[in-house]
């Protein structure tokens, strides 16, 4: 039985327009606009960007400039204050993993003779393609980096991957498709999508070709998926049939909205099929969860962190008992977690041996952001009583520890590289390649291979991306932890979107509760933490291309 949740209409909650500017607010806080006395795009309308420098500042101050970038540490600040939305909450440590991933994230922006690419490392490895690229994570740069302002750079990493650059789009899993309809969902340009669209059946059809088995489920090495040395091993894994029916939606989708009835129809009959097939064959009744099926038809019989890859794209109907292992420490609860298979495994493993990219028990950020996506998508869309709020808060809190680093006689500074021990918070191949004198220093130093920014907007925030002109929040954050909280400067359907909660009112200066902004007037408030909508003020579209 389908138990997802209807997605909520206009609540019909009283627009009215702010009357006086605030007088004298905390530092943090600029002007809340009188009567939209800002023009229209002229953010951010709560929040004051310069008061978020100083993080920037302390970031390149501990920068060792190993590998020089397109934007260098002294542009950054200006491209970061004009391109992300700015953030502000009490939980400072939240907040300063926030800018950090945003100036990490900046990094990996490479200009190349085909245009703009983002790396997953920055230094050169030999195992990738073409000017450095890497497809593995290429999903999560573009969760990333759709709400940047300035389109052009995913533009052109779009079209390096099929058109101008020469990129190999099937040299992982992962799912591109999908990912260019997210990235719609908030930038609203129908364009790219309706030109790439030919270039994503092909993949796709491709993928069918090459790795479609006999009973209609896609099979993948674990080394392909991104995910070597795993205790599941080959198979027909959770992963790439969850990133084929995300894509299959997502052609499907653009299908729809660009006037192709017959692709659409197409790649929903695919969609169906890999949806009833992942749920008959790779969910494990014995285990309650979704689990590495053998080409010899046999399960893997291991429960590993990617069984909850199907949420990440709303595909399950139900089998939502499968998370509660998540908060379990005999499962994949750790300090430093989570980790990558269930601690009661027998097979399971934290070696300081061997290949140092393990994914049979260290917790690896890729997979982490995987999880916390797929628990939004969980508790914003299914009726379910297993996890809560409280857990997603718990990981993410987890999640930003787990972004440090102690070096020898120095402070504790924010880092972000491969692998971690889940126990003790090390970083597992850091320390490994160290000890072997490694000829590429500091190899995972600001690894792009996650996503943690998107994870505060559209989870934490609950700003839920949609195609339509419908504004729908609906805050991750438990009832009772924070007193107030602001996402301003978000680019979205060519407005700028300002989400803030005031639980007494004073921080901010105004009234108490949760408002939503466009364009600097209130569009949607509530007087506590629950879901709002609302509609667009107008349907303004972006008029970068």
């Amino acid at each position: 039985m389908d138990r997802t949740k209807a997605k909520r209409e206009d609540n019909g909650i009283s627009r009215f327009i702010l009357g006086w500017l605030a007088a004298l607010l905390p530092a943090v806080i600029g002007a809340w606009p009188a009567n939209g006395a800002q023009p229209p795009g002229n953010g951010p309308f709560v929040l004051k960007a310069e008061s978020f420098k100083p993080y920037i500042e302390f970031f390149n101050s501990n920068d060792d400039k190993l590998y020089p970038a397109y934007i260098s540490d002294s542009e950054v600040w200006n491209f970061l204050k004009n391109n992300v939305p700015l953030f502000d909450c009490p939980d400072k440590d939240i907040e300063e993993i926030y800018y950090f991933r945003w100036w990490t994230y900046r990094k990996h922006i490479k200009l190349t003779p085909d245009g703009f690419i983002i790396t997953e490392f920055l230094p050169e490895v030999p195992w990738a393609g073409k000017d450095d690229s890497i497809v593995c994570a290429t999903g999560h740069h573009f969760y990333e980096g759709r709400w940047l302002a300035d389109p052009k750079y995913l533009d052109d990493y779009s079209r390096f991957w099929f058109r101008q650059g020469g990129g190999n789009p099937r040299q992982y899993s992962t799912w591109l498709a999908d990912a260019l309809w997210a990235r719609y969902v908030v930038n609203g340009n129908t364009n790219l999508i309706e030109e790439l669209l030919p270039d994503l059946v092909t993949n796709y059809l491709a993928w069918e070709q090459s790795h479609h088995g006999a009973n209609g489920l896609f099979w993948q090495t674990d080394d392909r998926d991104g995910m070597e040395m795993s205790i599941s091993g080959n198979g027909y894994r959770p992963t790439i049939n969850s990133y084929m029916y995300g894509d299959a939606v997502a052609i499907a989708n653009i299908a729809d909205l660009t006037g192709k009835p017959g692709i659409a129809r197409q790649f929903r009959a695919k969609a169906a099929r890999l949806k009833q097939l992942v749920q008959e064959k790779l969910w494990n009744p014995d285990a309650q969860f979704f689990e590495v099926l053998k080409q010899d038809g046999k399960p893997a019989n291991a429960r590993e962190l990617l069984g909850y890859t199907p949420w990440y794209f709303n595909l399950p109907d139900d089998n939502t008992i499968a998370w509660k292992q998540l908060t379990d420490p005999h499962g994949f609860y750790a300090p430093f977690g989570p980790t990558t298979a269930e601690q009661r495994n027998p097979l399971f493993a934290i070696a300081y041996q061997g290949h140092e990219c393990q994914w049979n028990g260290p917790s690896w950020p890729y997979a982490t952001s995987v999880t916390l996506t797929a628990m939004a998508n969980l508790l914003d869309n299914y009726w379910q009583n297993v996890v809560n709020r409280q857990d997603y808060f718990n990981l993410l809190k987890i999640y930003t520890k787990s972004q440090h680093l102690e070096p020898p006689g120095g402070k504790v500074v924010p880092w972000i590289d491969e692998d971690l021990d889940p126990h003790t918070g090390v970083w597992i191949a850091r320390k490994l390649l160290e000890q072997r004198g490694s000829d590429i220093p500091e190899r995972g130093k600001d690894y792009n291979h996650s996503t943690y920014c998107d994870l505060i907007i559209t989870g934490l925030v609950g700003l839920r991306p949609r195609a339509d002109n419908i504004i729908d929040v609906d805050p991750l954050i438990p009832d009772g932890v924070w007193d107030y909280f602001c996402l301003d400067n978000v680019h979205y359907h060519g407005h700028i979107l300002t989400i803030v909660y005031d639980k007494t009112g004073k921080h901010y200066g105004k009234e108490k509760g949760l408002w939503v902004l466009d364009d600097g007037q209130e569009i949607a408030s509530s007087r506590g933490l629950g879901r709002i909508s609302a509609r667009l003020k107008t349907e303004r579209q972006t008029s970068i291309n």
